[in-house]
Parts: structure tokens; C-alpha cells; sequence
């Protein structure tokens, strides 16, 4: 068994409660709206829910009836699209923490009690917490945690992918940070990939922390990625108040599937800002420093740029260049480079230069050459 599959094991014990079991039609579970974050889990597999005393995991699926609508009125199906919510629904959601600066601070209840959607991508929560311009969280009550024939409760880690032994070496890596949420590093991220994939270079992305929603994800998709991963995948729903070991190994077992396919280049991105305590924990870790060949940071103005810049340097990291929102203005990015070493470009732009750099290293010499055979011919 692998060792992220035992860390999910040690985190999802069951408190021995006053638990039931109740049988529930495989009808009703194809009529609710499921959630993106529970996409890899069969539900066909879904027998009954438990109910009455029982305390929820960071992971577990929950039926849940919607009893008040908040700020999110819609739910990113597995498909990505977005399907309106009413009163009445029932979703099938995980348990999660969420922590999101511009929305929610939020985390995995003691019960089955009434909690809230904190999360479009299906995250089901106690909010504690919400920003000025938020509304409510949406109100729902948990039916039951979805549980299989023999009544074991269903978690999103039951279906992850699991960390693979591979000979290929490790793709040039680039890490993508910001200095906060909506600084525009997932903007940036789709950017480099799409400039990437019109040199004819082979990209995989994944993003690596956050809070489970597909809208990150499917940008680097329609970017033209060969292959998008993110750490729902790897069987969490949020990262938030995840150890380090675990956020090396979720790290880890991305880069594994993402080597595995023999990209030119891997793209991560990093949730949130530098100053995030999962975020600070990962940029200062010997794992994540090993892991990546460059950094591009992202930045909504000119002192967060040089601050993240700064502390970026005094981690042992490069920084390549800067972009993200900080582009929508010409103004800041003057006063910006003014104080910065590294340059500030377009996406575009930026995934131009990884190009430069990558021929400049020979690292790409043989896509050239095989390139401009198929041109010729």
C-alpha cells in the first residue's frame, strides 16, 4: 500500500459512534447533482448512507439537501459545467476545509449537522469566516455520508491515482507562485502553456494546493495541455491544513503521472500567496526546491512583486519573470520594474522565454530536429 494512501487511512478512521446505515436507491443518487470533486468516484458503487452520530472526514462524499441559497447558486458538475441550484436539491459533495482570502475560511464539522457549500467544486463545510463583497455561504443538511455494500464510508482517496515508479528523468519543471489569490497565476499558468504547446512542445500541468473546482483546471485544458492533473486527484479535496509530508507526496505522485507521458515541460501552479502557511511550507521545502527548474510569480501590483521577488531569492530560488494581473497595468508595471530583476511580461510572453531557455539548455534539441523533419516533409 502506498504511503499517501496510508496517510489518507490514519485520517479516516471512523469514531466509534451511534451510527446508522440507511438504504438509498441507486435512482436518487443518479438524480443529484455530483460535484466535480467527486468526478473519480463511481457512484454505482454508493449501497447506503450513514447517518445519525457519526463524524465527518476531510475527503468523504455527502448526500446533501440544499435549504438555502447563498453565494453559490450554482455547482460545477463533473463535466465542468455549472448546473443552477434550487431549494430542494441534493448535491453529492465532499467534506472539506476551504481557505480563500477573497471568499471563505471554513472547515470539515464535527457532524452531520447543518453546515455550507463553501466551494462551486463541491466542498461541504462549516464557514466560519467570509469576505465583505461574499454573501452568505449556501446552507445544506448532510443526508448521510455515502457508504458501499458492506457499509465502509466512500472517500475521494479511495479513488486516487497512487504514486508510480518511473525511469523517465524529470521534465524541465516550472513552478507558477503569486503573491495572493486572483493575483493571475492561473492565468499565467494557461499562458505559458499555450505559447509552449505552439512551439510544438508536449505540456503537462498540474495545480498542486488549493481548494477542489475544475475552473483552474479546465483553463489549462483549453490551453492545449497534454495532460491536466490537480491534487483532488491525488485524493484531496482542499490542502488547506495539510502537513508538509503529505503535500511533498501529493507533489510527488502528480509529477510521477505527469512524467510518465514524457512532456517537454511540466507546469505547476501553487494556490494562494507566499505568506499561506501550506504555500510558505511547500516554497521552503527541500522537495518542492528539487522539484522545480524555474519560478514565475505572479503579482496584482508593484511592492508585492519586489516582496516576492525578495523572498523568493532568499529561498535559493530563481525567479524567471513576473506577470500575472499586474499586466493590466501599465502604470504599475513601470514603478514595478524599476525595483525588480527579473523582467515582467505577457503569459505569452513568458512562455516564450521558458522556450529560449530550454534551446539556450539543449533540452529540447531532438523535438527541434524531429520538428523540422515533419515540416520538411
Amino acid at each position: 500500500m502506498s504511503i499517501l494512501a496510508n496517510y489518507a487511512m490514519n485520517d479516516n478512521i471512523e469514531p466509534v459512534m451511534n451510527s446508522s446505515k440507511e438504504t438509498i436507491t441507486q435512482k436518487r443518487i443518479n438524480n443529484a447533482k455530483a460535484s466535480y470533486n467527486v468526478r473519480n468516484v463511481p457512484l454505482d458503487i454508493v449501497s447506503c448512507v450513514l447517518t445519525g452520530d457519526v463524524q465527518p472526514n476531510a475527503g468523504d462524499l455527502v448526500l446533501a439537501t440544499v435549504t438555502k441559497i447563498g453565494q453559490h447558486q450554482r455547482i460545477e458538475l463533473g463535466s465542468g459545467r455549472r448546473a443552477g441550484l434550487h431549494l430542494g436539491d441534493e448535491i453529492i459533495v465532499c467534506f472539506g476545509s476551504r481557505y480563500a482570502p477573497d471568499q471563505f475560511e471554513a472547515f470539515v464539522p464535527d457532524s452531520l449537522e447543518s453546515c455550507h457549500l463553501v466551494a462551486a467544486g463541491g466542498v461541504a463545510a462549516r464557514s466560519i469566516n467570509r469576505h465583505s463583497k461574499m454573501k452568505r455561504a449556501t446552507e445544506i443538511l448532510p443526508v448521510g455520508i455515502l457508504a458501499d455494500a458492506q457499509g465502509q464510508r466512500i472517500n475521494i482517496n479511495d479513488w486516487a491515482i497512487k504514486p508510480m515508479a518511473t525511469e523517465q528523468p524529470r521534465p524541465f519543471t516550472v513552478g507558477v507562485l503569486g503573491t495572493s489569490m486572483n493575483a493571475g497565476k492561473t492565468t499565467t499558468a494557461a499562458g505559458i502553456i499555450y505559447a509552449l504547446k505552439k512551439q510544438g512542445l508536449k505540456v503537462a500541468a498540474a495545480k498542486v494546493t488549493g481548494t477542489g473546482a475544475g475552473l483552474d483546471r479546465w483553463k489549462m485544458v483549453d490551453a492545449g495541455a497534454d495532460i491536466v492533473l490537480d491534487f483532488t486527484d491525488a485524493g484531496l479535496v482542499s490542502t488547506f491544513g495539510v502537513p508538509l509530508e503529505q503535500l511533498e507526496l501529493t507533489l510527488s505522485c502528480l509529477m510521477d503521472h505527469m512524467s510518465a507521458i514524457q512532456p517537454d515541460v511540466i507546469v505547476l501552479e501553487i494556490a494562494d500567496g507566499l505568506y499561506q502557511k501550506e504555500t510558505a511550507a511547500l516554497m521552503a521545502s527541500d522537495v518542492f526546491k528539487s522539484t522545480v527548474d524555474q519560478i514565475v510569480f505572479a503579482a496584482g501590483e508593484s511592492m508585492g512583486a519586489k516582496k516576492g521577488e525578495t523572498l523568493l531569492e532568499r529561498e535559493g530560488y530563481s525567479v524567471l519573470a513576473v506577470s500575472g494581473a499586474i499586466n493590466a497595468s501599465p502604470l504599475a508595471k513601470r514603478e514595478a520594474q524599476d525595483v525588480l530583476k527579473a523582467p515582467i511580461l505577457q503569459p505569452k510572453e513568458v512562455g516564450k522565454m521558458i522556450y529560449d531557455v530550454l534551446l539556450s539548455e539543449q533540452l529540447i534539441t531532438d523535438k527541434i530536429t524531429q520538428l523540422t523533419s515533419v515540416k520538411s516533409h
